[in-house]
Order: C-alpha cells, then sequence, then structure tokens
C-alpha cells in the first residue's frame, strides 16, 4: 500500500470522533455526570488529533525533493507530539470541570439511558483503534499509532466511566463521579506524555529499535570471516522510513569494481533484512591508519592531500 493511501485511515477516525462526540454529549446531557462529560471532552480532542493526523499523512507521503532530499516522512512525529499535548489539554478540561463537581456533588440522572449511548460509543472507538492500530503496524506509521493508543486511551476512559457512573446509581455516593473523572485525567496525561516523547525522540534522530540494529550486525558478522572490517555504523528512524550508514574497511589492494560489488551485496541484504531502510556505505582501505579514525562522527583530523 503506498503511503498516500493511508489519509483513508485518518477519515475513518475522523468519522468516528465525529460519532462519538455526538453519542457522549448526549450521554452527558441525559444525566448529567461530569465523568461522561469528561469522556466527551476527550472525543472533542480526538476529532482535532483526527485531522491533524490527516495533514500531516498528506505531507509524510510526498516523495523526496530538492529542499527534503530524505523525504517528509518525519512530518507524522508532529501529529503525534500534538496529539499527545492536545491529550494534556483534555486532561486539564477534565481536571477542571471535576474539582467543582467533587466539591459540591450533583446526582445523576437516567443512568440507564446515559451508559448504553455510552457504550455504543465505546464500540465505535475500540473498532476504530483496532483498525489503525493493525494498519500503524503494518505501514510502520507512528501517526496511526499514535491515533489508535489514543483511542484506546478513550475506550479504557470510557469503561472506568462507565463503571463510576454505575456505582454512583448503585450505591449513591455522588462524589465518586469526580474521583473516577480525576484518576481518568491522570491516567490521560500519562498517555499524553508518552506520546510527546516518542515524537521528541524521533524528531532528535533517536538509533533504530534493538531488533532492526540487531539484523544489521548479523549481516556485518557474515562477511567478517573474510577479512573485512566495518565501524562508524550510525542508524536513525524517520517516520516510517530508516536510515543506516556504515564504514566498510577491505584490503588496499581490491579494486575498485571489487569493493563496490561488495557493497552493493551488503546495502542488498540490509534493505531485504530490514523493511524500508535506506542504506549508506563507504569504503576505505584497511591498512590506511587515517580510515580508522571515522569512528566518532567528528573527525579531529585535517583532510590529506592526494599525492
Amino acid at each position: 500500500m503506498e503511503r498516500t493511501s493511508l489519509t483513508r485511515f485518518a477519515w475513518l477516525s475522523i468519522a468516528a470522533a465525529v460519532v462519538t462526540i455526538g453519542l457522549k454529549t448526549a450521554a452527558y446531557m441525559i444525566t448529567g455526570s461530569v465523568g461522561l462529560l469528561s469522556d466527551a471532552l476527550e472525543s472533542v480532542v480526538n476529532l482535532v488529533a483526527a485531522i491533524m493526523a490527516l495533514a500531516m499523512l498528506t505531507i509524510a507521503a510526498r516523495p523526496p525533493d530538492e529542499e527534503h532530499a530524505y523525504g517528509h516522512e518525519k512530518a507524522e512525529y508532529f501529529s503525534s507530539g500534538a496529539e499527545g499535548a492536545l491529550i494534556l489539554v483534555a486532561a486539564i478540561s477534565i481536571i477542571a470541570t471535576s474539582v467543582p463537581r467533587l466539591i459540591s456533588p450533583q446526582p445523576i440522572e437516567q443512568v440507564g439511558v446515559g451508559l448504553a449511548i455510552s457504550v455504543g460509543a465505546s464500540l465505535v472507538n475500540l473498532a476504530v483503534a483496532l483498525v489503525l492500530r493493525r494498519a500503524g503496524r503494518q505501514h510502520r506509521s507512528i501517526t496511526l499509532e499514535a491515533d489508535s493508543a489514543h483511542l484506546m486511551t478513550d475506550v479504557w476512559t470510557s469503561a472506568g466511566v462507565l463503571v463510576a457512573v454505575g456505582l454512583v446509581a448503585v450505591t449513591g455516593w455522588e462524589r465518586l463521579d469526580p474521583l473516577i473523572a480525576l484518576v481518568v485525567a491522570a491516567n490521560i496525561i500519562w498517555s499524553g506524555v508518552s506520546l510527546m516523547r516518542r515524537s521528541v525522540l524521533g524528531l532528535m534522530d533517536t538509533a533504530l529499535p534493538a531488533a532492526p540494529l540487531v539484523t544489521i550486525r548479523q549481516v556485518q558478522e557474515r562477511y567478517g570471516g573474510q577479512g573485512i572490517t566495518f565501524h562508524a555504523l550510525r542508524t536513525r528512524q524517520s517516520g516510517a522510513r530508516a536510515f543506516a550508514s556504515m564504514h566498510v574497511l577491505v584490503p588496499g589492494d581490491w579494486t575498485v569494481q571489487r569493493g563496490h560489488e561488495l557493497l552493493e551485496r551488503i546495502e542488498a541484504e540490509i534493505r531485504a533484512a530490514v523493511p524500508n531502510i535506506t542504506v549508506f556505505t563507504h569504503l576505505e582501505p584497511l591498512g590506511d591508519p587515517i580510515a580508522w579514525q571515522d569512528t566518532q562522527l567528528d573527525r579531529a583530523e585535517p583532510p590529506r592531500e592526494i599525492e
């Protein structure tokens, strides 16, 4: 599936947000439950986040150009980071709504109807979250994964609210409703901070996860017994795309053609083993001392003149 087609999942998320906002708002108006109001507020955040996801997925799907030679995939980090920030805004709104109700509790009305409506909204979110999670993992889209995580948070939030409203109806303890809403707010804050942290790490060119790194090193080890050495392996994740660069040291008497063919084989093996990765290799002679000064990002030695 091409990256441009991923926007259809964002449209699905937008549609789900619109439906759940309507359902949860109706449930709040019927019952007067601040817990259900907090649930509705989070769905508003879902809508804004889904619109942001649509915009960023559209940008990320653009091909490389002169100004963005490495592609536009990093745009997805802006979406997930913004979604994390919006989640925090929703949490603050829930706290601001819950604290006054905690001080001055109010009865909940027509619990059965409100709960039935909220359950329907939660099922919509659950179905869409599972679809987005599968698509996000399959196509390595942090935007879809973030949207799915947010919707799943919404589902668990709704479950907590439903339990709280039911307990209030059974026990008559009205302060339980805002207390559960505050617990929900704490859970949302955790989710928002986690999303923002992951987005920042992506923008900071964090190295690839352990699994693909191990795969790359296994490819290198297969050539180690042939008198070939590797160093200066550097990797980074850029949205759905991964990048890796390395220096390959071979005997100095090799021809350029032989070295070139080796690099082509190494790059091809890594691309076959690690999906959607771009590999850069640099050939150096084993016997040249200056070749061993490239292990750090910046070389201290001045450039050597060519004889």
